[in-house]
């Protein structure tokens, strides 16, 4: 009997120390998955900040990209506009009562005051003045842009001027010559 009791008591200890090592396994896996759990959620968190930046910069890119495709399609709009006003058509003159042809020089005259804009930087800090500064520089060098476009059409159209011109007047030189020689025939 003291023996089966002495069995059993080596089997209890036994069972008691497999328990205790099973429950320290177990805490020590709880803390893991504990540790993990919290790491995961960091990754993520960090993951959808991440994202988020990313969003933004796309929605960033996407509006500056449409803003300077709607302010190019303005410009180009108003340079259309303005070139379309600017030209004159020789053939037609105004026949209305009561009003005068304009001279070419009052044309100029009024199209310099329509264009020209009152500039106030006494209240302007030194950025906005650099802006101001900018935004005068772009609109020079559309004006500049538009010149060198007109100038070069002017050319052209001269050029295509001389060209039919000379064409005429190939044109009479053969059909006098071809006269002539009919003439004498008959």
């Amino acid at each position: 009997m003291e023996k089966d009791l002495t069995e059993l008591h080596s089997l209890i200890e036994a069972h008691f120390e497999k328990r205790k090592k099973e429950e320290e396994e177990l805490l020590s896996l709880t803390d893991r998955i504990d540790k993990r759990r919290s790491e995961r959620a960091e990754q993520m968190k960090i993951r959808a900040e991440r994202e988020r930046e990313r969003q933004n910069k796309v929605a960033e890119e996407k509006a500056r990209k449409e803003e300077e495709e709607a302010k190019k399609k303005a410009d180009d709009d108003a340079r259309k506009k303005m070139i379309l006003s600017n030209l004159s058509f020789t053939g037609y003159k105004q026949t209305q009562t009561g009003t005068k042809r304009q001279t070419e020089r009052e044309k100029k005259k009024k199209i310099l005051s329509d264009r020209h804009k009152e500039l106030n930087t006494d209240h302007m800090k030194e950025d906005k003045l650099r802006e101001k500064a900018k935004e005068l520089w772009e609109w020079i060098r559309q004006l500049e842009a538009e010149k060198f476009e007109l100038q070069y059409k002017h050319t052209k159209q001269k050029y295509e001027i001389t060209v039919l011109r000379n064409r005429i007047t190939d044109h009479q030189k053969i059909s006098k010559g071809g006269r002539s020689k009919r003439g004498l025939r008959k």
